[in-house]
């Protein structure tokens, strides 16, 4: 048989006042360039990014006619390995695609 413990029945209280903040967010770009190839640009979104055909092609075209798109806002450690890992696939496959992070 377990026993009693009155500060557990009362609830946890925090040590302090601080209030916790979520981490900040990043937002993931693709810039557009003369040479990556629309289709290039769409498999990436959905390979990548997780995105359907249709997101994926209504973001390759903003890409296009703006000449930069939002892929995704994600925490730094996720935004960070998606930008690498779209520079690796551009790279093998020999686009020069970029991808970027900002803070949003």
């Amino acid at each position: 048989m377990s026993q009693r413990n009155p500060e557990l029945e009362e609830g946890i209280k925090p040590d302090s006042d601080e209030e916790v903040t979520e981490p900040p967010m990043y937002k993931v770009l693709l810039l557009n360039d003369d040479y990556t190839t629309m289709e290039f640009v769409v498999e990436v979104l959905k390979y990548v990014f997780y995105k359907s055909l249709e997101e994926a092609t209504r973001i390759m075209l903003n890409v296009h006619r703006n000449g930069v798109g939002v892929c995704g806002i994600y925490p730094y450690e996720i935004a960070e390995t998606k930008v690498n890992t779209v520079d690796a696939l551009a790279r093998e496959r020999g686009y020069p695609l970029k991808c970027t992070m900002e803070r949003e």
